[in-house]
């Protein structure tokens, strides 16, 4: 099958822009990691500094993981059986930059629940911090990574209907019964999907 000039340049102008854009940066990153060697680079990595990164990294990830897959699960239920609205698309809306800036407001020294937790601090002589801290890290992770879980749920829980689970009420099953016998059993691959993606994003984004 012969292919037009049109198909050929576009195909190549794809290519093109694959390898510029994502191979070549990538290839970069790898040759400048290992210059200086094998032994230097694992050296890097034991740093004082680096392993304090990488304890905090993954400290962000698994709480936000775990506060997302619950709070997923909920909000995915809750849209598809109830048919509400939602604003929780907001993280994928917005920048990470906006973000961590109403936090500061939100949470900084000059925000209006900043003000309160000064006012704790000096009443407790503690010195609880919220932004610039591991808190504010926690609470940015879980914000950027909240929807990943709940849109990977909602679309296989819409397919499926009500029908099964409300049939299994009509005959008196509980609400932890069909939940875990009915809607956790349809829902799992895509609940995983889910998480294996609010995991790599929350790696991603404050790795």
């Amino acid at each position: 099958m012969k292919h037009s000039k049109l198909e050929i340049a576009l195909l190549t102008i794809s290519v093109v822009f694959v390898v510029v854009m994502l191979i070549v940066p990538l290839v970069s990153v790898l040759v400048n990691s290992l210059a200086e060697g094998w032994e230097f680079y694992i050296q890097a990595l034991t740093t004082p500094y680096v392993l304090s990164a990488l304890r905090l990294t993954l400290l962000a990830t698994v709480v936000a993981v775990i506060v997302n897959t619950i709070f997923g699960l909920g909000a995915a239920w809750a849209i598809s059986k109830f048919d509400l609205t939602t604003l929780i698309d907001i993280p994928f809306s917005i920048s990470p930059v906006i973000a961590g800036l109403a936090f500061i407001m939100t949470f900084g020294r000059m925000g209006w629940i900043g003000r309160w937790i000064e006012v704790l601090n000096d009443y407790w002589g503690t010195d609880i911090q919220i932004v610039f801290a591991i808190p504010g890290v926690i609470l940015a992770t879980i914000f950027v990574t909240f929807p990943f879980v709940f849109r990977e749920i909602i679309p296989v829980l819409s397919t499926n209907g009500r029908d099964e689970e409300e049939a299994a009420a009509l005959m008196g099953a509980s609400g932890w019964t069909i939940f875990f016998r009915i809607t956790l059993p349809q829902i799992k691959w895509a609940l995983l999907y889910g998480i294996v993606l609010c995991t790599a994003r929350a790696l991603g984004e404050f790795g």
